[in-house]
């Protein structure tokens, strides 16, 4: 059999990645006119940019490009190729894929599982320069993009510094639209001192309007040590309350998730939360119906206040142990997990575990949720009912057997869940059996025909 020789012109790309048998040769103007380059524009194909050489790893790296020619992706890795070589079958893979499909001991062309006639691999010099000059085009572009949004925030910055009334607005709307697109905006706010900029705006005195685009800003931004500390002062915490009670659901959202960023400050301090009308506002943003979206972030910032002992007795006296349970029946798996976790670390409180017992729905909505949603929930609801059962064995039990629980705890004992739930199921079993006889709890239990 004749030997293959692989062509050695630059002026040809060999591709053929769909499974065929022959690889498919190119020209450099096919190649453009076909769109093979995916959209590239511009003058010359080949050759690099002009000035500084790009490096074609660290281009492919950084970009984030949704559609990359099929003609670029090497067919082992799927990713695309920094040096394409060609075998004698015609078909083109990344070198070092390649190198190691042979070191395994395979001598077939990986796509078509062809036998090799020819062991060698040949540069594809053509296709390389089509890569290299699709990625540097896109990576210069990015660049150019990202140097725009830098220069535009920098002059959204010098405008806050010296702007007023309707002119400071709208130049905190435009930062925050550029904020939310481009995340190059978000290190050069940070890098030019913008945190602390936008915050010096919260004050006492600052409208709603400003305050409310401001904090939209501050949300999306890393916030060091030295930021968050500046922007718990009393004021500041005092208007993002203020915004938060009165403000629009966005906004609502943006002070709660902007507090609760503040509270994993290690100096962040308890008196912050420990507000009747922070908790009030909480509430109606969790319980508002119209806009569910503010459930979660409402939620997770509740979590986060009610591990502070100095805040648990106010969180129960402004009733949210009762508006949370009948809440429960209608939360996503993830809101309910929090709110379980809420209702479970209030139940540690003698007001809380009253609280819960007098709540007509409490005992109903924890059996229902036994088993029904993760392990997590599960453990909570089993909590909170030994909770209450313990402070009213002979009420409260009955109302549970009633609503099924014996059977739920069964069901949790025979499955194979954490063996400290198993426990705890056997041991509320065993309190809320000490009001009836032995074969009418069988029957609580609709255990009768797996005796039988």
């Amino acid at each position: 059999m004749p030997m293959f020789q692989p062509s050695k012109r630059d002026g040809v790309v060999v591709a053929g990645f769909d499974g065929g048998g022959d690889g498919q040769v190119l020209d450099l103007d096919t190649a453009v006119k076909d769109g093979v380059l995916g959209g590239v524009v511009g003058g010359g194909v080949i050759g690099a940019a002009v000035g500084e050489k790009l490096d074609l790893k660290k281009m492919i790296e950084e970009l984030d490009v949704p559609e990359i020619p099929s003609v670029f992706i090497c067919p082992i890795s799927l990713e695309p190729m920094q040096d394409p070589v060609t075998l004698c079958t015609g078909q083109t893979y990344e070198r070092a894929n390649i190198l190691k499909w042979f070191n395994l001991g395979h001598y077939t062309c990986p796509t078509t599982m062809q036998e090799l006639w020819d062991d060698s691999i040949t540069p594809n010099r053509t296709l390389y320069h089509l890569i290299y000059t699709w990625f540097s085009q896109k990576y210069s572009l990015m660049k150019k993009k990202s140097e725009d949004v830098q220069g535009r925030v920098s002059e959204l910055l010098q405008t806050l510094k010296k702007a007023k009334g309707q002119a400071r607005i709208q130049a905190l709307k435009e930062l925050k639209q550029v904020v939310a697109a481009q995340a190059t905006a978000i290190k050069t706010v940070v890098d030019e001192g913008g945190v602390s900029l936008i915050s010096s705006l919260l004050g006492p005195f600052t409208s709603h309007a400003v305050g409310s685009e401001a904090i939209a800003i501050l949300v999306k931004l890393e916030l060091d040590s030295e930021s968050k500390t500046n922007l718990m002062q009393p004021t500041k915490i005092s208007l993002m309350v203020d915004m938060l009670n009165e403000g629009s659901v966005e906004t609502k959202i943006n002070c709660t998730r902007l507090i609760e960023k503040l509270m994993e400050e290690k100096e962040f301090r308890s008196e912050s939360i420990t507000s009747h009308r922070l908790l009030v506002g909480l509430m109606r943003l969790v319980k508002d119906k119209r806009h569910t979206n503010g459930i979660l972030p409402g939620l997770s910032l509740l979590r986060s206040i009610c591990l502070h002992e100095q805040a648990m007795s106010l969180i129960v006296s402004i009733g949210a142990v009762p508006q949370l349970v009948e809440l429960l029946p209608a939360l996503e798996p993830d809101c309910l997990e929090l709110a379980l976790f809420i209702l479970d670390t209030l139940s540690s409180l003698s007001e809380g575990k009253a609280a819960l017992k007098d709540c007509i729905n409490t005992i109903p909505n924890m059996v229902r949720l036994l088993m029904r949603v993760s392990e997590s929930c599960t453990q909570y609801a089993l909590s909170i009912l030994w909770c209450v059962c313990k402070l009213a064995p002979e009420e409260c039990s009955s109302v549970a057997v009633e609503a099924g629980l014996a059977a739920k705890l069964l069901l949790v004992i025979q499955s194979g869940c954490n063996p400290v739930l198993k426990q705890k199921s056997s041991e509320l079993l065993k309190l809320c059996s000490l009001n009836y006889t032995d074969t009418i709890f069988i029957s609580k239990c609709k255990l009768t025909r797996t005796i039988q």
